[in-house]
């Protein structure tokens, strides 16, 4: 018996890929820069957010204070600190945030995909962050009331069951 991978099954005389190794093959034939921001964003994500690089951020602004009476608190002294805070804080804002944006992205991917696949979920779900903050408020007021409903039920079973 032939064993047949979940990313791809195959046909007589075809392969059919699934949408994730699709978009991979598209995305390495055009390694746009794009790509290219995208994979710096994350790894440079990665290595800020490690606990050795707060502690050096620590110790440079130790050093900084600590150096503070040989310059005299000088304004020179002063704007060391204050423009590279400014330049390093402004540059990683755009790095994390596209991070976040592609974490993002990749969470409601796999979320659709789940809705898709189970058969009782209602399909229209996929794609609801596309939706106005009104149009996700009254969504969630129409959920609320279904649980509510579900509560109700529940309770007046134990309510009728127990003699």
């Amino acid at each position: 018996m032939a064993h047949v991978s979940k990313s791809s099954t195959k046909f007589p005389g075809r392969e059919v890929k699934s949408p994730f190794k699709q978009a991979r093959e598209q995305i390495k034939k055009t390694n746009s820069l794009d790509l290219v921001f995208s994979r710096f964003a994350s790894r440079t994500a990665q290595v800020i957010g490690h606990p050795v690089i707060f502690l050096a951020a620590l110790v440079i602004v130790v050093v900084w204070g600590a150096s503070g009476p040989v310059f005299h608190f000088s304004d020179t002294w002063q704007l060391v600190i204050n423009t590279g805070t400014t330049v390093i804080t402004f540059l990683v804002v755009f790095l994390i945030q596209n991070t976040q944006n592609r974490d993002a992205k990749a969470l409601h991917l796999k979320l659709d995909e789940l809705i898709r696949s189970h058969v009782p979920a209602h399909n229209e779900m996929i794609d609801i962050e596309k939706l106005s903050d009104a149009e996700l408020d009254e969504l969630e007021k129409r959920y609320a009331a279904i649980c509510q409903t579900q509560k109700d039920r529940r309770a007046s079973k134990k309510v009728s069951s127990t003699p």
